[in-house]
Parts: structure tokens; C-alpha cells; sequence
């Protein structure tokens, strides 16, 4: 048994040099294709700047062109007030001010045709960020999975594989769940706050010109950027750990979360209360809120319902938690059993967390007629 765990411990050695150095390399790729990025979202600000300020050019010499025409038939029509050499300026004032124009036209083409390819590189890049941040994921998982004791990975061995699931389901959990708070950060904050200090800029650059009506719409314009981007840090703070659950208690935060929801899904929810609202110790409290948004989330994603309910009822010792939908429904019975052999990581979530609260779950569905999710919640468990 020592000869085993002595190979067993260099396979697991080797393994791990091989995903560290595969790790340093992912690394390496996504700090150049960020740089890469960096410098092409610079470019494509440089570019939309640029053709703003051209398209504003067009209309300013369209506008020269047209009073520039009007003149030249003025000064064509009436050979009494007018000489010929004032014809003659009036026509090459014309003539100036539409070549100017149509180069103008040309750089506006040009810089919309440099714009939208900036903008698919950008697209491409991210996505290629993302693929590496997703495989340097799966590679953290597997390295903190191989890189505790030896005793222990032998003892998960030796164990049920449910354990070993969940084990490994924690840490991609962790993994998904900073992958997607950074995502986000990076896609709604860091970006609404890039866009404002661009946008300040530009009002800076107008206020120098004295141009205050287009400063004044564009600091309206900022007003409302930063306006969403304080909502986007909100949500993401709510996503975290609802404040509101704290201050306020379990029942108004599920009812802002079920609020939410249906503006965000298009889905239409319904919140039913029975009884009086039982206080409970706010790990008791998180647990059941991430229970139902776990039930929310899957009624979203895998059940295609159009309807959803969650009903509480508070008892004199326990709370019953109902959460409904009229989507496609499943075999609870199949799902059950692929839950008991580790293929529904959501599932095995859910019944861990009602088996710390020392309660109950009940699952009924069929095919076509939606899902019904029971959760049995003691409240006077410690």
C-alpha cells in the first residue's frame, strides 16, 4: 500500500509540473492578448473620436455647400447687381468648399469601414480571453484539487464518489463564481467608468471651444452613465450578499429578488405569503434565499417557463418554501437518480444546503406539465 501511494504521489508530482508550466503559458497568452486589446479598444476610442469630429465637419460643409450654391444662383440670375468676377468667386467658393466635402465623405467611409474591423478584433480578442481565462480555470481547479494531502485525495478515494463531486463541485464553484464577478466588473463598471473619462474629455475639449450646449448635453448624457453604471455595482453587490436580508429581513428581500427577476427574465412571478414572518439567524436566512434562487435560476435556464411562483408559508416551527413554474417539467424520478450519481451539480447544491438547515426537499414534475420544488424548513434548527 506505501509502494501505491509513493506512485501514486509521483504521477501526481508530474502532473502537476506539467499544468503549472501549462498554467505560466496560459498566463503569458492572456497577458498579451489583454495588451493586444488594451491597444486596440485605445484605437477604436481614437477612431470613434476621430469620426465624430468628421461626421460634425460633413454636416458643418454641407451646410457651407448648400448656402455656397444658393449664392452662386444669386449672383447667376441677377447680372445687374452682380459682375463677373463675382460669379466667377461665388462658383470657386462652390467648387473649394464640394471637394472639400467629398473628401471629408471619404475619410467619414473610411473611418466607419476602421471602426466596425476594430470592433470584430475587439469581439475576437475578448473572446479568446475568455477561452484562456476558462481553461487557466479549469487548471486552477484540477492544481487545488491535486495539490492537497496525499492522505486526503487517498481517503476521497477510498470514499463514496458523491463526496469526491462535491468536493471538486465546490471548487469550480469558487472558480465560476470569481470568473463571474470579475466579468462583470470588466463588462459593466470598468467599462461605464473608461467611457466617462473619455466622454469628460471630449466635454473638456468643447468647453475650451465655448460650444456649452453640447457640453451641457453631453454632461446630461454622463448624468445618465453614471446613473447605470451605479445600478450595474448594485446588482453586482446584491448578487454577492443582499444588504437588504440583513436590514430588512428574508420575506422583502425575496420580494425585490422576485421584482427583479421578472424585469430582467421578462417572466412573469408571483410572491404569496402565509402567515407571519419568522426572523432567523442570518446564515439560516442566506441559505434559503440562495435556495430559491438556485430553484429561480434553474425555472430560467432549463425549465423555458413563462410563470413562476414562490410561495411562503410560516408555521409555528417550520417554514414550507414552494417555488412553481409551467415550464417543460422533467422525470423527476431520472433526474433524482443522476443527482445520486453526481450529474446534477445544482441539485446536489441545493440538498446540501437543506441538509445543514436540517430540513427537507421534494421535487414533483413531469414532462410538460412545469416543476414544483418544496423546500421543509425548521425554524428553531441552530
Amino acid at each position: 500500500m506505501d509502494q501505491h501511494i509513493v506512485d501514486i504521489n509521483r504521477v501526481i508530482t508530474n502532473a502537476i509540473a506539467v499544468m503549472e508550466d501549462s498554467k505560466i503559458q496560459i498566463y503569458e497568452i492572456c497577458e498579451s492578448a489583454r495588451a493586444e486589446l488594451d491597444s486596440l479598444v485605445q484605437e477604436l476610442e481614437l477612431v470613434l473620436e476621430e469620426n465624430g469630429k468628421t461626421i460634425l465637419r460633413v454636416d458643418e460643409l454641407e451646410k457651407e455647400y448648400r448656402r455656397a450654391r444658393i449664392r452662386l444662383t444669386e449672383v447667376s440670375k441677377d447680372f445687374v447687381r452682380y459682375k463677373e468676377e463675382d460669379i466667377k468667386q461665388a462658383y470657386e467658393k462652390a467648387t473649394v468648399i464640394q471637394m472639400d466635402l467629398m473628401v471629408y465623405r471619404e475619410k467619414e467611409a473610411y473611418l466607419k469601414t476602421r471602426r466596425d474591423d476594430l470592433q470584430k478584433r475587439v469581439r475576437n480578442v475578448k473572446s479568446s480571453i475568455e477561452r484562456a481565462e476558462m481553461i487557466a480555470s479549469q487548471i486552477n481547479v484540477v492544481l487545488e484539487y491535486l495539490s492537497g494531502d496525499l492522505n486526503q485525495v487517498t481517503r476521497i478515494l477510498e470514499s463514496a464518489k458523491t463526496r469526491q463531486m462535491i468536493g471538486l463541485k465546490i471548487i469550480v464553484a469558487q472558480e465560476e463564481e470569481r470568473k463571474r464577478i470579475s466579468r462583470e466588473i470588466h463588462d459593466g463598471p470598468a467599462q461605464s467608468l473608461a467611457n466617462i473619462v473619455l466622454r469628460t474629455e471630449i466635454a473638456e475639449r468643447m468647453l475650451i471651444k465655448k460650444e456649452f450646449q453640447m457640453v451641457q448635453d453631453e454632461l446630461i448624457d454622463l448624468k445618465g452613465q453614471v446613473r447605470s453604471g451605479l445600478e450595474d455595482i448594485r446588482k453586482i453587490i446584491f448578487n454577492l450578499r443582499p444588504m437588504a436580508l440583513d436590514d430588512l429581513g428574508l420575506v422583502p428581500t425575496l420580494r425585490k429578488f422576485v421584482q427583479d427577476f421578472e424585469e430582467r427574465t421578462k417572466i412573469h412571478t408571483i410572491f404569496e405569503l402565509t402567515g407571519k414572518e419568522v426572523r432567523m439567524p442570518s446564515a439560516m436566512e442566506a441559505a434559503i434565499f440562495r435556495l430559491v434562487q438556485e430553484a429561480y435560476t434553474n425555472a430560467h435556464k432549463h425549465a423555458s417557463a413563462s410563470h413562476v411562483t414562490l410561495e411562503m408559508n410560516y408555521q409555528s416551527e417550520m417554514v414550507i418554501i414552494t417555488v412553481l413554474d409551467n415550464g417543460v417539467g422533467f422525470q423527476s424520478e431520472l433526474v433524482e437518480y443522476e443527482a445520486s450519481h453526481n450529474s446534477h451539480f445544482g441539485l446536489i447544491g441545493m440538498r446540501e444546503r437543506v441538509d445543514l438547515l436540517e430540513g427537507r426537499m421534494e421535487i414533483d414534475s413531469k414532462i410538460g406539465q412545469g416543476t414544483k420544488v418544496l423546500f421543509y424548513i425548521p425554524i428553531t434548527v441552530e
